[in-house]
Order: C-alpha cells, then structure tokens, then sequence
C-alpha cells in the first residue's frame, strides 16, 4: 500500500512538471494573440461610466471564462473527433473551419467599426454631428452596458478559441491529462492576466488623479500629472490598435484556414518584407473579407426591409 501509494504521488508529480513546461511552451506561442487580446478588450470595455468600468470588466472577464469553460472541453472533444475521423480515412479540418467562421466575425465586426466611425465623421462635416449624437444617446444606460458587455464576450469567445487552439497545437502529442491541464492553466492565466491588465488600463486616469491629491508629495503629483496626460493617449492607441488587432488575428486565421490564401502567402513569403510584411498581408486579407462581409449584409438587411413593407 504505501509504495503504490508514493507511485501515484510520483505520478502527479511528473505530471505538474509535464503541464508546467508545456504550459510555458504554449504561453510563448499564444503571446502574439493575447497581445491582440488585450489591444482588443481595453478598446472594447473603454467608454463606460468612471463608477461602471470595473464592473462592466469584471462582468466581461466572468464571461471569457465562461468561454473558456466551454472551449476547453469543446477543443478536446473536437479533437478525439478529428482523430477518429482521420483514423477512418476522412480528413476533416473541424476545428480550423469553425475557426475561420470566427475569423470573419472578426474582420466584419472591424470593417463595421470603421464604417460607424466615418459615418459619424461625415456628419460632423456636415454640421449635424450635435444632433445626430444626440439621437444615438442611449435612453437605458443599463441596456447599452449590457449590449457592450455581451459585444465584448463574442469578440473574446473568438480570440480564445485562437488560443486554445494554438495551445491544443502544441500539446498535440501528449498526453491526455497533460493536454488538458495545460489548457485549463493557459485559460486561467490568460484571463487573469489579460482582464487584470485591461482593469488597470481603464483605471488609469483615476490613479493618477489620486496621486494629484493636496496631500501628496511633488514627485507623486508630477507622476500622477503624468499619468492624466497618458490616460487618454493610450486610450486612443488602445482603439487604433483594437480594430487593427481584429483585422490582423481574423485575416491571419483566414490565411491559415483557407487553402488559396494559404498557398499564395507560402509561395510569396520571400517577396514580403519579415513578419512585417506577413502582418500587412494579413491585415489586408482581413480588411477585404470584412468589407465584403458588410455589403453582403446589408444588401440582405435592406432587402428584408422592402419585403416587411406593405404593397402600396
């Protein structure tokens, strides 16, 4: 008894360390995307009220684990299906074809900001932004909360499945249990890290507001002076770098996924200028699908419309 007993703590133990080093292994690989993800989440939680804004992030971070909490096990079973399949002799890419619909989410969810932003810049030119802004107010600040709080949820369910994934990917040959005690741990280090970041993004300008308090020292007030002037500059970069995430993360799972894309991007890596030029072509490739995507809605959107109105 006791030996078996110090065989299986033996066990656990080798397999803390084999979820520990490939835990690490697979965070190196995910950093791009959860770089994306933070870019993404900060600019999609910013612009709620001062007292609302780390409610609306905790409640946006409950329901990244909750995605997690189902992508996890779904990467899993997705997985053990595709190797049956393939076992069989049928070769279907199950999880890269639900990827790519989340990559087009993506890139029109982008292509649709952009449009919102310049019909919002071409009022303005015309001189009716005041009223047009004034009509956009929402009457039920609480029903806007939730409606940018559940917008926040799709996006990240989409940028998780990216990174369980890639983390699935370089787990794929080991062990059940390891496979899944690196996923469950890159889930929870990656939401605790992400929302942890973009909590203290959105909280900036009230720290530094704190440290401009009569009852601070000069240093802290020139610091806290500091970080007032950057709170707003970042969240600026923050909704640049956001809506270029989108474009990027979905036109590179695009790229991945489909096989023309794929193949013209391998056959002309040599003419692109590094990881530079690839970020370009897949931001391209994402701005394109996107624009795509929108005229394809509201072509569908307006030809609803004519058929609900009634014959004259």
């Amino acid at each position: 008894m006791p030996s078996s007993f110090f065989a299986l703590f033996d066990d656990i133990a080798s397999l803390l360390d084999d979820i520990s080093a490939m835990t690490k292994v697979a965070a190196g690989k995910t950093a791009g995307v959860v770089g994306d993800d933070l870019a993404v989440n900060a600019e999609q939680v910013s612009g709620s009220a001062a007292d609302r804004e780390l409610p609306v992030v905790w409640a946006v971070a409950k329901g990244s684990m909750v995605n997690k909490a189902i992508l996890v096990p779904a990467a899993m079973g997705i997985s053990l299906l595709e190797t049956w399949l393939h076992g069989r002799g049928f070769s279907i890419p199950l999880i890269l074809s639900l990827l790519t619909i989340g990559g087009c989410y993506l890139c029109y969810e982008g292509v649709e900001k952009l449009a919102h932003e310049a019909v919002k810049r071409h009022r303005r030119r015309n001189g009716t932004a005041v009223v047009e802004e004034i009509e956009e107010l929402p009457e039920d600040l609480a029903a806007f909360e939730r409606g940018k709080i559940k917008g926040a949820i799709r996006t990240d369910f989409v940028l998780s499945a990216e990174i369980i994934v890639i983390s699935l990917g370089t787990v794929a040959m080991e062990p059940l249990l390891t496979k899944l005690g690196v996923l469950i741990v890159i889930a929870v280090l990656m939401t605790v890290g992400v929302y942890g970041l973009v909590a203290g993004i959105v909280k900036l300008d009230d720290f530094g507001l704190y440290l401009t308090r009569p009852d601070k020292n000069r240093g802290a007030k020139a610091f806290g002076r500091g970080l007032l002037a950057l709170a707003p500059r970042m969240m600026q970069f923050l909704s640049v770098a956001g809506t270029v995430a989108m474009f990027l993360v979905g036109g590179g799972i695009l790229v991945h996924g489909i096989p023309v894309l794929h193949h013209f991007a391998q056959a002309h890596a040599d003419d692109m200028p590094g990881w530079f030029g690839v970020a370009l072509f897949n931001i391209g490739v994402g701005m394109a699908t996107g624009l795509l995507l929108l005229v394809a809605v509201s072509a569908l959107t307006r030809l609803r419309k004519r058929r609900r109105q009634p014959a004259s």
